[in-house]
């Protein structure tokens, strides 16, 4: 098979020369019924590679079964591998195949096997040695006729020697070993995977697209892009989103990237850290942040329960009740008009405690509207109503 025929049927973008060394080396092996360990850094693609050796291989018309095993809990994750037999735990009222069942004829993929506990890697040794299995539970070896696909974005040669992967799996798995390139390293194919995702996501939410400028690219490639491919879908998406179907510069990608770095670099929960401003100051501020939050947290289970069956009028009144006590430390001296008074911060209204916060956090991001909406614990569409409603664009605008 060759590599146009592999893009082609398993959607794998690009013409530099790391992707089509990685396409080649599919191409070499696909069809030979070996184990592969795939190699690369998260949001490289190392799943679409999978599905080009399985479509590849003389297994295509039967399953290939994804597996992200740093997602599956340590506890079930040999229950989901192997299945179980009824009554094998509590939870257990029937019996369940597993993965390496399912994928009997045909291919699994072992996403970030990296993160597999050892003990279960001992039974993924055995199947791929032998092919035997028993389910959690049961005395009875089963057998599954599999072709066993891996991929990690850590070093497993440096886990083999810290002890945290086994020496022999690590051998077996890398009969064959893919290598794919960070983005970094490819970004000729930057300007492909922008149209194809552009194209994409315009036509299936209906977005007006007008296209991205060549400087615009040429801006995207000074970025280090440490999410790969996936950060670059995200992106695109997301300045197609806020443009408004507008044709992209490289003003606006370079705004973009400025806000997605400070997103970054404030990914903690707290408000930017606020200077010249006393330490009595600074405390009263989180501690009416803090409220803040508390009071939003109510207001929001005050809604779910009012849509839920529970909406009745003592339920209504229990949670009040229950937000009284919560805050007995400062006391609501007037609920309608949402006040609250403590010894360590005075009387406050929160609309205006509110308002105030949104204008320090806007002012500390330069009006970066998207890295303030993090900052805050708020979505970007709930900031700009907020703005609007506080009339807050004026006052910045005047401040200005």
């Amino acid at each position: 098979m060759n590599i146009e025929l592999i893009k082609q049927k398993a959607g794998i973008i690009g013409e530099s020369e790391g992707i089509n060394q990685v396409l080649e080396m599919v191409a070499q092996v696909a069809n030979v019924d070996i184990s592969v360990l795939i190699n690369g850094e998260s949001g490289t693609g190392k799943e679409l590679v999978s599905k080009a050796l399985h479509l590849g291989s003389k297994r295509a018309s039967s399953d290939l079964v994804i597996v992200n095993c740093g997602a599956i809990p340590e506890g079930i994750i040999e229950s989901e591998l192997f299945g179980h037999k009824k009554g094998a735990y509590t939870d257990a009222s029937d019996s369940r195949k597993g993965y390496f069942e399912t994928a009997n004829k045909g291919t699994i993929f072992l996403d970030e096997i990296g993160d597999m506990p050892l003990e279960t890697q001992v039974k993924v040794l055995r199947v791929l040695e032998s092919g035997e299995f028993m389910r959690v539970g049961d005395s009875v070896t089963k057998k599954t006729d599999v072709r066993v696909l891996a991929a990690t974005n850590k070093d497993l040669g440096k886990l083999v020697k810290e002890g945290k992967f086994r020496q022999d799996l690590y051998y077996r798995l890398k009969t064959v070993t893919v290598n794919i390139p960070p983005l970094r390293k490819r970004k000729n194919d930057i300007r492909l995977l922008v149209d194809r995702f552009a194209l994409q996501f315009s036509r299936s939410n209906n977005i007006k697209y007008k296209g991205f400028t060549p400087e615009s690219i040429k801006e995207m490639h000074k970025h280090h892009w440490p999410g790969n491919v996936r950060e670059l879908r995200n992106f695109v998406e997301s300045i197609l989103i806020l443009q408004k179907g507008e044709r992209i510069t490289a003003e606006m990608v370079s705004n973009q990237l400025a806000g997605d770095m400070i997103d970054n670099n404030h990914s903690n929960d707290s408000l930017p850290v606020v200077v010249n401003r006393d330490p009595d100051q600074a405390e009263r501020e989180l501690i009416l942040r803090q409220l803040l939050f508390l009071r939003q947290d109510i207001e929001d289970l005050k809604l779910m329960m009012k849509e839920s069956s529970f909406s009745d009028l003592n339920s209504t009144r229990t949670i009040n009740q229950s937000f009284d006590s919560t805050i007995h430390n400062n006391e609501i001296i007037n609920q309608d008009d949402n006040l609250i008074k403590g010894e360590a911060i005075g009387a406050f209204n929160t609309k205006d405690l509110e308002k105030e916060m949104i204008i320090r956090t806007l002012e500390y991001f330069n009006n970066n509207r998207r890295a303030s909406a993090k900052s805050l614990d708020m979505s970007e569409r709930t900031l700009y109503r907020k703005i609007n409603d506080y009339g807050i664009e004026k006052k910045i605008k005047k401040d200005s």
